[in-house]
């Protein structure tokens, strides 16, 4: 999972700002979760896709568990 230093990091690389008359960083947190949530999710499918085994399961398992730490 992210830090907050880390998305507020990102964000100001991607040309958003932070201040009293600007974006509240609790709704770009939300969207950098989801975000992040999406990207797990492709990388379990692609596990399971390429290696429809147990190997692949486990992997899409330990994907998916990293958005609930």
């Amino acid at each position: 999972m992210m830090t907050r230093e880390e998305i507020i990091r990102m964000a100001r690389e991607a040309g958003l700002a932070y201040g009293s008359d600007e974006k509240p960083l609790g709704s770009v947190t939300r969207f950098a979760a989801l975000v992040a949530a999406h990207e797990r999710e492709a990388c379990a499918r692609v596990c399971l896709e390429e290696a429809p085994s147990l190997d692949g399961q486990l992997c899409a398992t330990a994907i998916r568990a990293r958005g609930e730490k």
